[in-house]
């Protein structure tokens, strides 16, 4: 029989529910039991694949956020596996790292969390008389600067080698560098396959042998986008290595950009939003989709867009809630009026105005600076986790400042041509 095992990382178990949810409970519910519900799934899949193994590349936990009741539910699942005969291999990440009850759970006797000094551990004897050892290593620090992988063992003779390791290799956009090191270094290593955790987006880095990334089960924000799951890996007798990907998450986050150019009728605006919606929903794997849509092109809608906002919201919503399964996160419109699109003659004296705002006011050092005192005076209103996620350093508080002026010009003119468009009837 081969030696099958689960790979995966990265399940930041009951993570904060982010804003993105707030507004709507039904969603903010789905967000919120996601996580737990990627690890019963996760669970399952190796219950139903009788595989020999679960192996899990860090950061179980979220951070100092872990209460003694995430633990006890991951107890459970656990002891899920145990019954069956499924042995577990745990190292701890950086998230992990923070948690203040990570040495304080008892968990069932097949699972091994490896400790800060590299080990060898025996996992399987296959039928031709080859073990099957995994290598693991926990770092007991949220920050490790320095690889990891001069800690490591060299491989055990004559055997499968599965090394395990919490690393964000040579970085990678928007995670901290974190045990860095190179693939080439790990494919040196003389290891058959590493078990890799801590960027959230799946990648298989090399193939001989296998360096992967399984990406994390279950997006929790728009960042984290797109489809989510695990690595099912089959090492036969012979050392011979097939993975496969398995979809796992509850819910997907998606980006969907729909072009209304040349729309100019609200009812055909909805129905081009139920067509992308239907497609959407149709190859998505997961149980929900979660989209942030943003209406494109050149459209004589524009304004109307803009100055209906909250009408528009709930159209949209109610075409989602008619799908199924389809939800909408945030909507954002990047619409021009056709005659902005085709450089027309200005004769509407709102759209004169308009002109004038996009060439001098926005431009204006200081128009910018009142909006960014305006800015920072309603974030010091937020709790502090909010107005972090918001404007985490000084560039992203420009960037929001700039996107709240633009965004506000545009509303206001919106009004004034759809008032002045009334008015003209």
């Amino acid at each position: 029989m081969p030696f099958r095992f689960v790979h995966t990382a990265d399940l930041h178990l009951d993570s904060p529910l982010r804003s993105l949810a707030l507004r709507n409970a039904d969603l903010a519910e789905i967000v919120r039991g996601a996580t737990r519900q990627a690890l019963v799934r996760i669970v399952d899949l190796c219950l139903a694949e009788e595989v020999d193994a679960l192996l899990i590349a860090g950061d179980l936990y979220d951070g100092s956020q872990t209460s003694m009741n995430t633990a006890l539910f991951l107890a459970g699942e656990l002891r899920r596996l145990d019954e069956a005969g499924i042995r577990v291999f745990i190292i701890r990440g950086n998230h992990d790292a923070q948690s203040q009850v990570t040495n304080e759970l008892t968990l069932p006797p097949s699972v091994h969390v490896f400790k800060g000094r590299s080990k060898a551990v025996l996992a399987k004897t296959l039928e031709r008389g080859r073990d099957v050892y995994i290598h693991g290593m926990s770092f007991a620090s949220p920050h490790a600067p320095e690889s990891l992988l001069p800690s490591f063992q060299m491989p055990a003779v004559d055997a499968i080698n599965i090394g395990m390791l919490h690393t964000s290799l040579a970085g990678s956009a928007g995670h901290d560098l974190y045990a860095p090191c190179s693939v080439a270094d790990l494919q040196a290593h003389g290891f058959d396959y590493w078990a890799l955790g801590h960027v959230h987006q799946r990648q298989v880095h090399a193939s001989e042998p296998f360096v992967v990334m399984p990406g994390m089960p279950q997006g929790r924000d728009i960042n984290e986008a797109g489809s989510k799951g695990v690595t099912l890996v089959t090492v036969t007798d012979e050392g011979r290595f097939s993975i496969e990907e398995r979809a796992i998450g509850l819910a997907t986050f998606e980006r969907m950009n729909l072009d209304l150019t040349d729309v100019s009728d609200w009812g055909d605006m909805l129905d081009a939003v139920r067509n992308a919606f239907l497609q959407s929903r149709e190859t998505t794997a997961a149980d929900n989709v979660i989209l942030r849509l943003t209406l494109t092109g050149a459209t004589p809608l524009a304004w109307r867009l803009r100055r209906d906002a909250d009408l528009l919201q709930a159209e949209i919503d109610n075409v989602a809630a008619g799908i199924g399964g389809c939800w909408v996160e945030k909507i954002e419109l990047d619409c021009r009026s056709p005659d902005a699109e085709t450089g027309t003659a200005i004769a509407d004296p709102v759209d004169e105005l308009a002109a004038l705002v996009g060439s001098d006011v926005l431009p204006a050092h200081g128009f910018r600076q009142e909006v960014r005192a305006a800015v920072e005076e309603l974030l010091q209103q937020l709790p502090p986790d909010l107005r972090q996620a918001l404007a985490p350093d000084e560039a992203a508080g420009e960037r929001l400042a700039f996107d709240a002026g633009v965004s506000g010009a545009a509303e206001v003119l919106a009004h004034l041509h759809g008032g002045a468009a009334e008015g003209s009837r």
